[in-house]
């Protein structure tokens, strides 16, 4: 009896220390956090989400709850398929760094010299003025890096500044033909910093995904297509949808006036899209994304298949923005917010765990600890974190 219980103490050992020792999630606990968020809906407070974790390299839980239009009451199906908006952001920049895995470019190397249309960028002296207060030059180049991190000076017109509405009307209320036609209007109009003097938020993924257009000669959604999309099994992610596609969009819903949650007056087109941006404008599925996101949990390989080296990955998921960003206990690498002090956050975690999330409330985040990823689907406007938070809060909870 002494030598058996000898015997499995060591191999616990063992275990613990190679790293084989793996929690798991408690099916009760999954239990709690599948009726916060069915009490949630029931509240009218979510149309409907589907969620999906993954542990170990296991499908652990799956939740379709609610609806996907919630004035027909059509029931959310796990291939339901959501507009992800900058979620988009982590795949362009995945994307663009297996072509700096080809060695076209440094990541310290000045944009200008692939675009020379950023030469002569120019600052607002005054982002609450933008434009009319005054202009002056970068005082040193913008880089590629910085593009990556959003501390290259770039707004995503996003903010109540003259330089983010000069930015929203430029981008996204002027019609342009393409990637290429969009970035070069980004060029004209003003940086809301210098260079890597501030983090903010940007559409700084259009022009990455312009550069992979310039790098690889292809279009960024045949770039995408093929290099990532189809060899990870991604099948409905793209710009545009198929008709039998289109059929499993989900409503995108807003609140009244009265706070009610009703069908959002405008929806979100499918399919006729030719502007093949990063900073958003994908569509994919909570599977879809969670192959991706196991990808790069694995240190950029899946199922046998090498996307890219487990250094790049490495890279992409450390603070690149130093202090800069300004969330508590979190920095922010190459597309992807990262946690870097867990007790500076408040909240359950893991530290290196890196996440981002989309303007119509998707979200997700892959920890390495762990060994987990997990995506978060709905489709409501306005964006609030409220759902990120508290959906990272649920699964943290159930882990043993």
């Amino acid at each position: 009896m002494i030598q058996k219980t000898y015997s499995t103490i060591l191999l616990c050992l063992v275990l613990v220390c190679s790293g084989l020792a793996q929690s798991s999630l408690s099916t009760e606990r999954l239990d709690r956090y599948d009726a916060y968020f069915q009490k949630e809906i029931d509240e009218g407070r979510l149309p409907g989400v589907v969620t999906l974790v993954y542990k170990n390299g296991e499908k652990v839980h799956e939740s379709t709850l609610g609806y996907s239009d919630l004035t027909a009451k059509t029931p959310t199906r796990s291939d339901q398929i959501f507009y992800i908006q900058s979620m988009t952001k982590p795949i362009i920049t995945a994307a663009f760094m297996m072509l700096y895995e080809e060695g076209h470019f440094f990541l310290n190397d000045p944009l200008h010299k692939y675009l020379p249309e950023f030469k002569d960028a120019m600052v607002a002296k005054d982002v609450k003025l933008g434009s009319v207060g005054g202009l002056e030059p970068v005082k040193s180049p913008i880089t590629i890096a910085q593009l990556m991190s959003h501390t290259a000076g770039f707004s995503h017109g996003l903010g109540s500044s003259k330089v983010d509405e000069e930015v929203i009307r430029g981008l996204y209320q002027t019609q342009h033909k393409d990637i290429a036609s969009r970035v070069a209007a980004y060029a004209k109009l003003p940086l809301y910093a210098q260079p890597g003097t501030q983090w903010y938020y940007s559409a700084s993924p259009d022009i990455l995904a312009r550069l992979i257009e310039v790098f690889s000669g292809q279009t960024t959604a045949e770039f995408l297509q093929q290099r990532l999309f189809n060899p990870l099994g991604m099948k409905d992610t793209g710009y545009n949808l198929s008709e039998e596609q289109a059929k499993r969009m989900t409503v995108l819903h807003s609140y009244d006036d009265d706070g009610k949650l009703t069908k959002a007056p405008r929806q979100t087109t499918t399919s006729g899209n030719t502007v093949f941006a990063g900073a958003n404008a994908l569509f994919s599925t909570a599977q879809d994304y969670s192959l991706f996101a196991r990808m790069m949990l694995n240190g950029g390989e899946l199922n046998g298949r090498r996307y890219l080296s487990s250094k790049t990955v490495e890279l992409m998921a450390m603070n690149q923005s130093k202090d800069l960003f300004q969330d508590p206990g979190k920095g922010f690498g190459f597309g992807f917010a990262v946690v870097d002090d867990l007790a500076d956050t408040k909240s359950l975690g893991s530290e290196g765990t890196f996440y981002w999330s989309g303007a119509y409330c998707t979200y997700f985040f892959i920890d390495p600890k762990e060994d987990m990823v997990a995506i978060f689907m709905t489709q409501v406007a306005p964006f609030s974190s409220y759902y990120e938070n508290k959906f990272r809060q649920m699964v943290y909870q159930a882990i043993e």
